[in-house]
């Protein structure tokens, strides 16, 4: 019976979770769920000073908001402090590890010494093999795992491929510091094998780790996970992915208004291909996904490709579930408290009517809520300077007859709306554009907006007069 697999996203509090981290939480999703795995959740929280529970929040709230579910509870490291030092114990009564005691400028003069011969080991490894009776009263140990100093250290990497350390490189590495508390090396460790995790896939910026914890691994007699570690993401130009790039939060991509599943399939795509295949619905990502078809090169973080995406997504989307949406995101728009504050079931009806149209020119959901600003928008309009520039005493006029014309619109509907308009249009002699852009103005109070037909029917003939009645007599 083959075992059944189990991955990990590990995330450390310290921060919102940024958009690399949401990629590594998508591969360890998509890799367990496509072979009726598990994923389960760690918070690495032994950085006492700098974890936060408002960093917590946001990191379960981001997996939540981008719809990856985890297995169990949810397991805390700090916590399991009392079994990462039972693990030194073992480590220590096996002679697989020694106390230190080693000053603190002992240390710097070894790692001076060290750099100035080129040398990558930066500890001599002096307390290696002494007797403890030679230890010092005054100095508190750590606890150092006897490393092998011969031969190589071997990871074969489900993306780098082969990689090999050479032992003489590498130091005796600290499990337990002076102060009692276990190093993360240690705590990874001894988690991931009580954890039952069969597969690591994190950024590659783990890579040197996952030699010294391999080392670990063979000291206490366990079986090495299979490992996985994933290129970083880049900016545009190829620099380290920085603020201006997109190296934000998953709470800002949401308060930008993208949708998860186009966020989702945006990430699956960074740095993991599946033929040309560009578009993916989740249960695809779940069947297609797996770490060899992973690069090992840098992805490339590409706005103009995310926003492309999400206007597809928003484009196929059901036009109930983006008027959830839009509920969910209206709070980060620039008037979005304004519109909130006019949320309610007459206008959602009529944000509903709208969204066909609305829907075929957004590339966010923020741009959703600008296209729409109209509907909530209290009398008489404000209007933008571009639509204010157009307002003139002819304008004026001519809204006035179109108000008399669509006053006498019976049923009301926007392919009546249309009909009359025309008709005036043709017995004028005038363009439909040089009477549609006046209404538009009118309505909305500016230059751009849905369909003019359609922004007739949505508003209603009683509310379309009466703005149309606040212009003409303005």
């Amino acid at each position: 019976m083959t075992q059944p697999i189990v991955t990990r996203f590990a995330p450390s509090p310290t921060g919102f979770l940024h958009i690399g981290g949401a990629r590594t939480a998508l591969f360890n999703w998509l890799y367990s769920r496509g072979r009726g795995g598990k994923m389960l959740l760690r918070i690495e929280d032994t950085d006492r000073e700098r974890s936060t529970t408002e960093a917590i929040d946001a990191i379960l709230e981001g997996l939540k908001w981008l719809e990856l579910d985890w297995d169990g509870d949810v397991v805390y490291q700090f916590a399991r402090a009392a079994r990462h030092r039972e693990a030194v114990d073992q480590l220590l009564a096996a002679g697989r590890a020694y106390y230190c005691y080693a000053s603190v400028e002992e240390l710097a003069e070894m790692r001076e010494k060290a750099r100035a011969e080129g040398k990558t080991r930066l500890y001599d490894g002096r307390w290696r093999d002494r007797d403890p009776s030679e230890a010092r009263p005054n100095v508190k140990p750590v606890v150092r795992l006897k490393a092998p100093l011969a031969g190589e250290t071997v990871i074969e990497d489900q993306v780098q491929g082969r990689v090999v350390w050479q032992n003489e490189n590498l130091d005796d590495f600290v499990l337990l510091r002076s102060d009692g508390n276990p190093t993360y090396m240690l705590s990874v460790v001894v988690d991931d094998h009580d954890m039952g995790v069969t597969h690591i896939i994190r950024g590659d910026d783990h890579l040197t780790n996952g030699a010294r914890q391999k080392q670990i691994y063979d000291a206490l007699g366990w079986d090495v996970p299979v490992m996985a570690h994933i290129p970083l993401i880049h900016g545009p130009d190829g620099s380290k992915l920085s603020k201006r790039h997109g190296a934000l939060g998953v709470d800002a991509y949401r308060a930008m208004g993208y949708l998860p599943i186009a966020l989702r399939n945006y990430l699956a795509r960074l740095g993991w291909s599946h033929g040309d295949q560009e578009i993916f619905s989740t249960e695809e990502l779940i069947k297609a996904f797996d770490l060899p078809a992973v690069g090992r090169s840098a992805a490339r973080f590409d706005f103009a490709k995310l926003e492309s995406l999400n206007g597809h997504y928003i484009r196929n989307s059901d036009d109930t579930a983006l008027v959830k949406a839009f509920a969910d995101v209206v709070k980060f728009a620039p008037n979005g408290s304004e519109i909130q504050n006019r949320l309610n079931d007459r206008t959602r009806a009529q944000l509903l009517q709208a969204m066909p149209g609305l829907k075929e020119r957004a590339k966010t959901l923020l741009d959703l809520v600008d296209g729409a600003a109209f509907i909530f928008a209290a009398r008489p309009l404000a209007l933008d300077a571009k639509a204010a520039a157009l307002v003139t005493d002819e304008t004026r006029k001519l809204i006035g007859t179109l108000k008399d014309i669509l006053a006498q619109v019976s049923p009301w509907s926007a392919q009546a709306a249309e009909s009359a308009i025309r008709s005036y249009a043709e017995q004028s002699s005038l363009k439909l554009g040089a009477i549609a852009q006046p209404l538009r103005v009118a309505l909305t109070g500016r230059t751009t907006s849905p369909g003019i037909f359609d922004v007739l029917a949505v508003l209603g003939q009683d509310e379309s007069i009466a703005r149309l009645s606040d212009l003409a007599s303005g």
